[in-house]
């Protein structure tokens, strides 16, 4: 079930969700980067599965949050804490310790969230090591388990042979792939995310997103200026793309 305040973002595709990482537990760095979320005009903020960032979380902002895990359970605990929505992934964290998800565990883990949270919008993250074929089958066979968004990923795997405007696009390539064929395969909103910037942010709208999803370009500053202004500039390159997509 779509949350209230996101279904007329997603419906104008104008959507800006704020990572703060699945992985990161740290109160003061994820106060940031809900603060620059909430200050900078983004659509609702995505943290780790913990009831304390929760409830931290919804004493800074009166956005949507979002909670993201690989454990059902783990949802289930920030749902009770108050968590509006629920994310399964965004699994780039786990690459670098050489754990991957495969499609049959991404669908098992869709069906067991959606068991103990029935009512809930539920998120799920299509993992990028898949091929793309198979990442749309898997896409459209996580909405028939009740999945109310997909989400797009593979930041990590693409690597840039070069600098500038070029190596943002390169980055950009592999989750913006996805999202161009899975949008057209699937009715729910699709949200791209991983490795986006405000350089490759209305080539995803063009490409079929309803909204992207932006991580290191936010929570990686080490100034909460830093973070407020980036979080503008991510909104003004949704903005700009719905001008011209529609």
């Amino acid at each position: 079930m779509l949350h209230p305040r996101l279904t007329a973002a997603f419906k104008q595709r104008s959507v800006l969700k704020i990572i703060s990482g699945l992985n990161n537990f740290d109160r003061d760095r994820v106060r940031a980067v809900v603060m620059a979320a909430d200050q900078g005009g983004a659509t609702f903020v995505d943290i780790a599965a913990d009831p304390q960032l929760v409830h931290l979380a919804k004493e800074l902002t009166t956005l949507p949050v979002c909670v993201s895990a690989v454990e059902p359970l783990q949802l289930l605990g920030a749902v009770a804490a108050g968590a509006d929505l629920v994310e399964i992934g965004n699994y780039d964290s786990f690459y670098a310790q050489g754990r991957v998800f495969s499609g049959e565990e991404v669908l098992a883990l869709t069906r067991q969230t959606r068991e103990l949270l029935p009512q809930i919008m539920l998120s799920v993250t299509v993992p990028h090591t898949l091929p793309l074929d198979q990442q749309v089958a898997l896409a459209e066979a996580l909405v028939a388990a009740g999945a109310d968004v997909i989400q797009t990923e593979g930041g990590t795997s693409s690597q840039p042979h070069h600098g500038g405007t070029l190596g943002l696009i390169e980055k950009a390539a592999p989750t913006l792939a996805a999202a161009y064929e899975i949008s057209r395969a699937v009715s729910v909103p699709v949200l791209c995310a991983s490795g986006l910037s405000t350089v490759t942010i209305p080539l995803a709208i063009a490409a079929g997103a309803a909204g992207v999803g932006v991580g290191s370009a936010v929570n990686q500053l080490n100034s909460e200026v830093a973070m407020v202004a980036s979080v503008r500039a991510l909104v003004e390159a949704v903005n700009t793309a719905i001008a011209v997509h529609g």
